[in-house]
């Protein structure tokens, strides 16, 4: 059951590794930086994606398997969901990053050149998702006649795949603007997306030795899903004028990762 985990969880989240991966490559084809107002619609729809996705693929199942298990389902929802909270304000705090069109890093002082810090920022987000897309395989191979919960993990797949593809851009082309070589942006863009393979795999491992567990490990990449959301994509898909092309791209989000959650759940 533990080696079925692992390799759903590792084909989901490389899949999502593979769409960063694909978006980077985009430096490639174009040198320019992406135009603000897509880069609004892009950040916008990556928040509608997760926070559809802190509902149906992780919040509800959470308290579907808690009661289950003969437990009271919103306290390991709320509980792993403000600890998911913490882990990532705590991040925020003390992780050095610096977000596109900002001056001042976040995060401890450090002699890292900028370049670092732009990547960084993006990985910081990286690290729920990988998160939820890891513990969503996990719970399917842990369930008996799984088919409902793969297609809903399968369909959290898709739909974080979607976002990291213009994610994995708008990383590599800011980079290049830099100066940096177009291969080595392609690979720093590419790798920015690493952590979700790794912390799928990790929190996976996590949830298996501590089988009753999973509904706060659930709740804490909710948690921490929601907090990228608010902290940081919202207020930057809402800068500048005409912010309501922002929250269109976070309806649109929202709409897309609930029609694939539900239909394919």
């Amino acid at each position: 059951m533990m080696i079925q985990s692992l390799q759903w969880a590792a084909s989901g989240t490389g899949f999502t590794f593979l769409m960063t991966t694909l978006g980077s490559a985009m430096v490639f084809l174009f040198r320019g930086r992406v135009n603000e107002k897509v880069q609004r619609i892009f950040l916008g729809f990556a928040a509608g994606v997760m926070i559809a996705a802190s509902v149906w693929s992780l919040l509800i199942p959470a308290i579907d398997r808690a009661e289950e298990a003969g437990q009271v389902g919103w306290i390991p929802a709320a509980g792993g969901f403000l600890l998911g909270i913490l882990f990532l304000l705590l991040m925020d705090q003390f992780l050095p990053h610096l977000h596109a069109g900002s001056r001042e890093p976040e995060g401890v002082g450090t002699s890292w050149k900028r370049t670092t810090l732009l990547v960084m920022a993006v990985t910081l987000h990286n690290i729920p998702e990988g998160m939820a897309v890891g513990l969503s395989f996990a719970l399917a191979a842990q369930e008996a006649g799984a088919g409902a919960s793969l297609m809903a993990a399968f369909a959290l797949a898709i739909g974080i795949g979607i976002q990291n593809f213009p994610e994995g851009a708008a990383i590599s082309l800011p980079l290049r603007q830099e100066g940096m070589p177009a291969w080595k942006a392609f690979i720093r863009g590419s790798l920015s997306g690493i952590v979700e393979p790794i912390f799928g795999i990790l929190v996976v491992l996590a949830a298996g030795g501590i089988e009753p567990m999973m509904p706060w490990l659930l709740s804490f990449a909710a948690g921490a899903m929601m907090y990228v959301v608010v902290e940081e994509l919202i207020p930057e898909a809402h800068l500048g004028e005409h912010s309501n092309i922002g929250t269109m791209g976070v309806m649109a989000g929202f709409l897309i990762m609930m029609i694939l959650d539900v239909a394919l759940g």
